[in-house]
């Protein structure tokens, strides 16, 4: 009896031991985040629907948009709750990291539900006025960027600016530095995801797609051994992002399901500025703001389009450069299909990637 009783606590020490590892954890955390937003998928859009939660669409958008009017909207729910659920399974708790992610995440997450809600209840296509939604997105910035940079104190990889395909380039910010950047790529990321969920797919893949490079880079910076031998600043503690990463990749790739071509549900302000301040929060942790400016190419280059489009059109007195701004919507009045649009993306993004991760070898 006793020996029976000894031989099943140590199998369950050894299985203790191996949901510590990390990399399983990750694994499991983006299986159990697909299997959540895949289960309440149904069940989220049929309530959506029944409380006529519907997209309200823009009457200078693309004509072929008018039929996505009143499709249930706020489907970003559905993955803050999925990654919310996942993190506090199977992450570590006591890492600090963990916490301000999923903070950030779901502080930007708040903002968005706002906006959405504007446009549903009071039928307004533009939401919260673009004053207020800055207000919001710089209090969490600037309060996310303050607590990093007071952790900075004593982890002093996080003070220095990291140039990738070079080894030993990295420039010190300091104190205000790292605070003025940090704010710059939770806030920049968040609305440059937000300005591409304009098609269905189209932001949610580029980002489950970033934010999986991002786990890597966060496992590596993470790991004293990997991080020395591939020349990427050690953060302790940051490979715990790793579990966050997985989350986010499972929670992306189930609301994935109901969104792809034709889209059953759309994320909303809710998801893609929530969605977009994770990933900014993670390449800052992981010291990899270049490498995410690089990687979400799509991003930069939809927020470009539009930042472009409104200078030009001040200073031409009415000119356009694009037939209309985000760039997705140019493309889509010059004749490509929404799914050749969004696909196109998709391909350009993973190029993108795989161009980010070689990074971390060819220095």
């Amino acid at each position: 009896m006793l020996l029976e009783l000894a031989q099943w606590l140590a199998k369950d020490v050894r299985l203790f031991n191996v949901f510590s590892y990390l990399t399983l954890r990750a694994v499991l955390a983006c299986l159990t985040a697909l299997a959540i937003s895949l289960i309440l998928g149904p069940y989220v859009i049929r309530k959506l629907t029944a409380y006529k939660i519907g997209q309200a669409v823009r009457d200078d958008g693309p004509k072929s948009h008018l039929t996505k009017a009143g499709t249930p909207t706020m489907g970003g729910a559905l993955i803050l709750l999925s990654i919310a659920i996942t993190t506090l399974l199977w992450g570590d708790l006591g890492n600090r990291f963990i916490w301000v992610v999923l903070l950030v995440t779901l502080a930007f997450g708040a903002i968005g539900w706002i906006d959405d809600y504007r446009k549903v209840v009071h039928r307004d296509p533009k939401g919260l006025s673009a004053r207020a939604k800055l207000f919001w997105q710089s209090v969490f910035g600037v309060a996310a960027a303050c607590y990093l940079g007071w952790l900075a104190q004593s982890t002093p990889a996080l003070n220095t600016l990291i140039v990738p395909f070079f080894k030993f380039v990295a420039y010190p910010l300091g104190a205000l530095g790292f605070v003025v950047l940090t704010y710059f790529v939770i806030v920049g990321t968040s609305n440059a995801v937000n300005l591409t969920d304009g098609l269905d797919g189209l932001a949610i893949m580029p980002t489950v797609m970033v934010g999986g490079a991002l786990g890597i880079f966060a496992y590596v910076a993470g790991h004293a051994v990997f991080s020395k031998y591939l020349g990427v600043p050690y953060v302790a503690g940051a490979g715990e992002l790793a579990v966050f990463c997985g989350a986010l990749v499972g929670a992306g790739l189930g609301f994935l399901w109901f969104n792809a071509y034709p889209a059953e549900v759309f994320m909303g302000d809710v998801g893609a500025l929530a969605l977009g301040a994770a990933l900014g929060t993670i390449a800052v942790i992981v010291r990899q703001e270049i490498v995410l400016f690089i990687m979400g190419g799509v991003f930069v280059a939809e927020t470009l389009s539009v930042m472009i489009q409104v200078i030009y059109f001040k200073a031409t007195g009415g000119k356009r450069i694009f037939r209309m701004a985000p760039l997705h919507h140019h493309y889509e009045l010059e004749g490509w299909k929404e799914s050749q649009v969004v696909v196109r993306f998709w391909i350009i993004t993973m190029m993108l990637v795989l161009f980010g991760l070689s990074t971390l070898k060819l220095r």
